[in-house]
Protein backbone atom coordinates (compact mmCIF):
# COMPACT_ATOMS: atom_id res chain seq x y z
CA UNK A 1 0.00 0.00 0.00
CA UNK A 2 1.54 3.42 -1.23
CA UNK A 3 2.13 5.91 1.61
CA UNK A 4 -1.07 8.71 2.70
CA UNK A 5 0.23 11.51 2.31
CA UNK A 6 -1.29 14.52 5.85
CA UNK A 7 -1.12 17.47 6.03
CA UNK A 8 -1.60 18.78 9.64
CA UNK A 9 -3.32 21.75 10.71
CA UNK A 10 -3.38 22.76 14.40
CA UNK A 11 -2.17 25.96 16.11
CA UNK A 12 -1.16 24.14 19.55
CA UNK A 13 2.35 23.61 18.58
CA UNK A 14 2.54 20.54 21.64
CA UNK A 15 -0.73 18.73 19.99
CA UNK A 16 0.94 19.13 16.53
CA UNK A 17 3.86 17.85 17.13
CA UNK A 18 2.52 15.29 19.11
CA UNK A 19 0.43 13.95 16.80
CA UNK A 20 2.60 14.27 13.95
CA UNK A 21 4.74 12.13 15.58
CA UNK A 22 2.38 9.38 16.23
CA UNK A 23 1.14 9.51 12.74
CA UNK A 24 5.18 8.95 11.48
CA UNK A 25 5.68 5.71 13.21
CA UNK A 26 3.09 3.85 10.45
CA UNK A 27 4.81 3.18 7.62
CA UNK A 28 1.84 4.15 5.90
CA UNK A 29 1.20 7.83 6.67
CA UNK A 30 3.60 11.16 5.91
CA UNK A 31 2.97 14.23 7.34
CA UNK A 32 4.26 16.49 4.25
CA UNK A 33 3.10 19.83 5.64
CA UNK A 34 1.96 21.37 8.99
CA UNK A 35 0.48 25.12 9.83
CA UNK A 36 0.11 26.69 13.21
CA UNK A 37 -3.37 28.97 11.47
CA UNK A 38 -5.76 28.71 9.02
CA UNK A 39 -4.28 31.11 6.12
CA UNK A 40 -1.62 29.40 6.22
CA UNK A 41 -2.92 25.87 5.98
CA UNK A 42 -5.27 26.62 3.33
CA UNK A 43 -2.07 27.80 1.10
CA UNK A 44 -0.55 24.47 2.10
CA UNK A 45 -3.43 22.39 0.97
CA UNK A 46 -3.73 24.41 -2.06
CA UNK A 47 -0.03 23.94 -3.31
CA UNK A 48 0.89 20.19 -1.60
CA UNK A 49 -2.89 18.64 -2.33
CA UNK A 50 -2.06 15.70 0.12
CA UNK A 51 -4.52 12.81 0.42
CA UNK A 52 -5.93 14.01 3.86
CA UNK A 53 -5.90 16.87 5.53
CA UNK A 54 -6.12 17.42 9.47
CA UNK A 55 -7.66 20.09 10.29
CA UNK A 56 -8.16 21.67 13.60
CA UNK A 57 -11.36 24.02 14.56
CA UNK A 58 -9.99 26.16 16.38
CA UNK A 59 -7.31 28.17 14.35
CA UNK A 60 -6.62 31.54 15.55
CA UNK A 61 -7.54 33.31 12.31
CA UNK A 62 -9.91 31.77 10.12
CA UNK A 63 -10.94 28.73 11.90
CA UNK A 64 -11.31 25.11 10.88
CA UNK A 65 -14.85 25.40 9.24
CA UNK A 66 -13.49 28.25 7.36
CA UNK A 67 -10.77 27.36 5.70
CA UNK A 68 -12.70 23.70 4.71
CA UNK A 69 -15.32 25.71 3.11
CA UNK A 70 -12.62 28.07 1.33
CA UNK A 71 -10.77 24.61 0.40
CA UNK A 72 -13.70 23.08 -1.14
CA UNK A 73 -14.40 26.44 -3.10
CA UNK A 74 -10.77 26.18 -4.55
CA UNK A 75 -11.12 22.46 -5.22
CA UNK A 76 -14.47 23.02 -7.53
CA UNK A 77 -12.74 25.46 -8.91
CA UNK A 78 -9.52 23.31 -9.83
CA UNK A 79 -11.84 20.14 -10.14
CA UNK A 80 -9.08 18.65 -7.78
CA UNK A 81 -11.06 16.62 -5.72
CA UNK A 82 -8.63 14.43 -4.51
CA UNK A 83 -8.20 16.05 -1.18
CA UNK A 84 -10.44 14.91 2.28
CA UNK A 85 -10.84 17.40 5.29
CA UNK A 86 -10.79 15.11 8.46
CA UNK A 87 -11.93 17.88 11.15
CA UNK A 88 -9.41 17.21 14.28
CA UNK A 89 -12.02 18.94 17.73
CA UNK A 90 -12.72 18.93 21.42
CA UNK A 91 -16.03 20.15 20.14
CA UNK A 92 -19.23 18.08 19.72
CA UNK A 93 -21.80 20.72 20.02
CA UNK A 94 -24.94 20.29 17.52
CA UNK A 95 -23.81 23.57 15.87
CA UNK A 96 -20.21 23.08 15.33
CA UNK A 97 -20.88 19.52 14.01
CA UNK A 98 -23.36 20.03 11.63
CA UNK A 99 -21.89 23.13 10.31
CA UNK A 100 -18.56 21.52 9.85
CA UNK A 101 -19.96 18.94 7.30
CA UNK A 102 -22.01 21.67 6.18
CA UNK A 103 -18.75 23.26 4.76
CA UNK A 104 -17.14 20.42 3.06
CA UNK A 105 -15.45 17.94 6.10
CA UNK A 106 -15.41 14.20 5.03
CA UNK A 107 -14.79 13.14 8.73
CA UNK A 108 -15.01 14.59 12.46
CA UNK A 109 -12.08 13.32 14.67
CA UNK A 110 -12.67 13.99 18.65
CA UNK A 111 -9.27 14.60 20.29
CA UNK A 112 -9.71 13.11 22.90
CA UNK A 113 -9.67 9.45 21.40
CA UNK A 114 -6.86 7.08 21.05
CA UNK A 115 -4.29 7.57 18.29
CA UNK A 116 -5.33 4.14 16.77
CA UNK A 117 -8.30 5.52 16.42
CA UNK A 118 -7.05 8.93 14.42
CA UNK A 119 -4.97 6.42 12.53
CA UNK A 120 -8.60 4.13 11.70
CA UNK A 121 -9.98 7.69 11.11
CA UNK A 122 -7.39 8.51 8.10
CA UNK A 123 -7.36 5.17 6.31
CA UNK A 124 -11.05 5.37 6.36
CA UNK A 125 -11.19 9.09 5.17
CA UNK A 126 -8.30 8.40 2.45
CA UNK A 127 -10.67 5.38 1.08
CA UNK A 128 -13.63 8.12 0.16
CA UNK A 129 -15.61 7.18 3.54
CA UNK A 130 -16.92 9.12 6.00
CA UNK A 131 -15.67 8.03 9.29
CA UNK A 132 -17.90 10.05 12.65
CA UNK A 133 -16.56 9.96 16.12
CA UNK A 134 -19.09 7.39 18.67
CA UNK A 135 -19.28 10.69 20.80
CA UNK A 136 -21.01 12.77 17.86
CA UNK A 137 -22.65 10.52 15.61
CA UNK A 138 -25.82 10.78 17.49
CA UNK A 139 -25.98 14.55 16.23
CA UNK A 140 -26.05 13.32 12.37
CA UNK A 141 -28.62 11.00 13.12
CA UNK A 142 -30.49 13.28 14.89
CA UNK A 143 -30.33 15.84 11.83
CA UNK A 144 -31.53 13.32 9.36
CA UNK A 145 -34.19 12.14 11.46
CA UNK A 146 -35.66 15.81 11.59
CA UNK A 147 -34.93 16.29 7.98
CA UNK A 148 -36.74 13.05 7.63
CA UNK A 149 -39.35 14.08 8.96
CA UNK A 150 -40.14 17.68 7.34
CA UNK A 151 -39.98 15.43 3.75
CA UNK A 152 -42.80 13.01 4.96
CA UNK A 153 -44.93 15.20 5.78
CA UNK A 154 -45.74 15.16 1.97
CA UNK A 155 -45.53 12.11 1.53
CA UNK A 156 -47.59 8.97 2.44
CA UNK A 157 -46.76 7.30 5.34
CA UNK A 158 -46.31 3.42 4.12
CA UNK A 159 -44.07 4.64 1.13
CA UNK A 160 -40.34 3.10 1.12
CA UNK A 161 -38.05 4.63 -0.45
CA UNK A 162 -34.21 3.23 -0.26
CA UNK A 163 -33.43 6.95 -1.07
CA UNK A 164 -29.39 6.14 0.10
CA UNK A 165 -29.17 3.26 -3.06
CA UNK A 166 -28.70 3.15 -6.69
CA UNK A 167 -31.80 1.62 -8.21
CA UNK A 168 -29.83 -2.19 -8.87
CA UNK A 169 -28.53 -2.13 -4.97
CA UNK A 170 -33.07 -1.50 -4.07
CA UNK A 171 -33.20 -4.53 -6.18
CA UNK A 172 -30.88 -6.43 -4.14
CA UNK A 173 -32.39 -5.90 -1.16
CA UNK A 174 -35.91 -6.55 -2.35
CA UNK A 175 -34.10 -9.87 -3.18
CA UNK A 176 -32.06 -10.29 -0.15
CA UNK A 177 -34.64 -8.65 2.18
CA UNK A 178 -33.43 -8.11 6.18
CA UNK A 179 -34.62 -10.42 8.64
CA UNK A 180 -36.53 -10.02 11.97
CA UNK A 181 -33.10 -10.65 13.42
CA UNK A 182 -31.42 -8.29 11.50
CA UNK A 183 -33.91 -5.55 11.74
CA UNK A 184 -33.63 -5.84 15.37
CA UNK A 185 -29.98 -5.27 15.59
CA UNK A 186 -29.98 -2.63 13.06
CA UNK A 187 -32.44 -0.48 14.58
CA UNK A 188 -29.68 -0.87 17.92
CA UNK A 189 -27.19 0.00 15.85
CA UNK A 190 -29.10 3.24 15.00
CA UNK A 191 -29.33 3.69 18.55
CA UNK A 192 -25.59 3.51 18.73
CA UNK A 193 -25.60 0.35 20.31
CA UNK A 194 -21.97 -1.80 20.25
CA UNK A 195 -21.54 -4.96 19.53
CA UNK A 196 -21.64 -5.92 23.04
CA UNK A 197 -24.57 -4.18 24.29
CA UNK A 198 -26.65 -5.55 21.52
CA UNK A 199 -25.57 -9.04 22.75
CA UNK A 200 -26.44 -8.39 25.61
CA UNK A 201 -29.89 -6.85 25.02
CA UNK A 202 -30.78 -9.60 22.77
CA UNK A 203 -29.40 -12.73 24.68
CA UNK A 204 -26.82 -13.62 21.45
CA UNK A 205 -23.43 -13.99 21.51
CA UNK A 206 -20.76 -11.22 20.01
CA UNK A 207 -19.97 -13.62 17.27
CA UNK A 208 -23.28 -13.83 16.66
CA UNK A 209 -23.70 -9.99 16.12
CA UNK A 210 -20.60 -9.57 14.04
CA UNK A 211 -22.31 -11.81 11.48
CA UNK A 212 -25.71 -10.34 11.83
CA UNK A 213 -24.20 -6.82 11.51
CA UNK A 214 -21.85 -8.27 7.93
CA UNK A 215 -25.08 -9.18 6.53
CA UNK A 216 -26.59 -6.04 7.19
CA UNK A 217 -23.83 -3.94 5.51
CA UNK A 218 -23.90 -6.20 2.70
CA UNK A 219 -27.96 -5.72 2.28
CA UNK A 220 -27.54 -2.09 2.05
CA UNK A 221 -24.48 -1.55 0.19
CA UNK A 222 -23.08 0.26 3.37
CA UNK A 223 -19.05 0.27 4.66
CA UNK A 224 -20.09 0.92 7.70
CA UNK A 225 -22.34 1.01 10.74
CA UNK A 226 -22.59 4.90 10.60
CA UNK A 227 -23.48 4.59 6.99
CA UNK A 228 -25.78 1.82 7.80
CA UNK A 229 -27.82 3.56 10.12
CA UNK A 230 -28.09 6.59 7.75
CA UNK A 231 -29.41 4.23 5.23
CA UNK A 232 -32.08 2.70 7.63
CA UNK A 233 -33.06 5.63 8.39
CA UNK A 234 -33.88 7.73 5.08
CA UNK A 235 -35.06 4.35 3.57
CA UNK A 236 -37.77 3.89 6.46
CA UNK A 237 -36.55 0.59 7.32
CA UNK A 238 -35.82 2.44 10.79
CA UNK A 239 -38.02 5.37 12.52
Amino acid sequence: MSEISIVLIEDHDLTRMGIKTALQTSSELQVIGEAANGSRGLKILESMKPDVALVDIGLPDIDGIELTRKFREYQSRTGDTSTKILVLTMNHTDDTVLAAFAAGADSYYMKDTSIDKLTEAIHATYSGNSWIDPAIANVVLQQIRQEISDNQKSVQAKTVKIEALSSEYEQVLETYPLTQRELEILELIVAGKSNGEIAEQLYITVGTVKTHVRNILNKLCADDRTQAAVRALRSGLVA
